[in-house]
């Protein structure tokens, strides 16, 4: 259950109401106004409409302060606290700093769980909702393969391929799964034993979705270009021609992620979805190694292969001095440069260099062509 909500918290869930997830419209808004406590009184309605917000939310912010609408609003604050673990807003530590080059990220995330596995290198791994046994299985492996390798396998808890990959990846390292309803609903209700595992096993369960938000056709793409977004690749593991995997993979090749395709048999209704891919330009694959090479991560996973076992639990085991984790949460896996670390933790030159230097001989940040990143996974 939530703490408190903070008061930044609750004017970003108020805007986030008020324009009913559309994100065209809180983006107008907030940019409008210096402060979201003012962007939110019924009496800011004429500023809406001449900012162009759609005529419902307008509508829906002229009666905010009537009783019937501040008592509905109410139960959905409720049902956040009683619902979320957590809620991140984008200036918050443990806001995935893998979604913040994108203009259509989520402005609030819902969680249940551990929110630092959302700064954690991820795979996405998507595919058919009604797979083959083979690649049910194939999908299992290769998730299998990379949790144990130190990845968390991100999916959007669906039947099939997602459910997979989900289980596999409990073995190991956690599992992250992105949902397409508000965290009060599990979609599909078949899986709320799968999502307890989730976060009892050290994962996350997140969504940008309120309270009572139904699993509607059009919130699916908007779940994906999350799992994509929070992942270093994504893995078509099995998807038929019409299959919304390859919506999936649309959007994660649009961010500038690798898209790699597990590949079938020719006559396959199963596999003519990854062969599509593949023949775009996705990465064929017949094994999960070749994922970790194809993205060539500034990792310690391969030094760590010839390493003592003894000396690779005290690595593992060695915690970041509490001066140098808001630091280290602002890294990702791909790299910053000095300019942008210093923008998102304000922080002069000279100190910020000094702590990055710390975080490299600590074994936690690398430097490669100029740009900062992790080189560890945190157990």
């Amino acid at each position: 259950m939530l703490n408190p909500l903070s008061r930044a918290q609750l004017e970003t869930i108020t805007l986030w109401y008020l324009v009913q997830h559309s994100l065209s419209s809180f983006h107008k808004v907030s940019q409008h106004y210096a402060e979201l406590a003012h962007a939110i009184q019924p009496d800011q309605a004429p500023v809406w409409q001449a900012l162009g917000i759609h005529a419902n939310h307008v509508q829906r912010l002229k009666e905010f302060s009537l009783p019937e609408a501040q008592q509905k609003f109410q139960r959905c604050l409720q049902q956040i606290q009683q619902d979320s673990d957590f809620v991140l807003l984008h200036g918050d530590p443990h806001y995935p700093q893998q979604l913040h080059p994108y203009t259509d990220k989520p402005p609030i995330i819902f969680g249940q769980g551990r929110p630092d596995t959302l700064l954690q290198a991820q795979i996405a791994i998507v595919g058919s909702r009604k797979p083959s046994p083979h690649g049910r299985q194939v999908a299992y492996d290769f998730a299998f393969y990379l949790s144990e390798q130190g990845f968390y396998i991100n999916s959007g808890l669906a039947h099939g391929i997602d459910e997979a990959a989900h289980r596999a990846a409990l073995q190991h390292q956690g599992t992250i799964a992105v949902m397409a309803t508000g965290l009060d609903q599990t979609y599909p209700a078949q899986h709320q034993s799968l999502r307890q595992q989730i976060i009892e096993h050290g994962g996350a369960v997140i969504s940008e979705f309120l309270p009572d938000t139904l699993p509607l056709q059009h919130h699916f793409p908007r779940r994906n270009r999350i799992v994509s977004g929070l992942s270093l690749g994504i893995i078509v593991a099995e998807a038929a021609l019409k299959s919304g995997s390859l919506i999936t993979a649309k959007l994660a090749a649009e961010q500038g992620k690798t898209v790699f395709a597990i590949p079938g048999h020719i006559y396959s209704e199963h596999h003519q979805g990854c062969h599509q891919l593949i023949r775009e330009g996705a990465i064929l694959i017949d094994h999960p190694q070749q994922v970790i090479e194809e993205l060539a991560l500034a990792t310690q996973w391969q030094a760590l292969e010839n390493t003592p076992k003894l000396e690779v639990a005290a690595a593992e085991s060695q915690q970041i001095p509490p001066h140098l984790l808001s630091l280290y949460n602002q890294l990702d896996w791909v790299g910053q440069s000095l300019d942008q670390l210093g923008t998102q933790v304000q922080q002069e030159v000279s100190a910020l260099t000094s702590q990055l230097m710390e975080l490299e001989l600590l074994g936690f940040c690398t430097q490669q062509a100029g740009l900062y990143l992790r080189c560890r996974i945190l157990k």
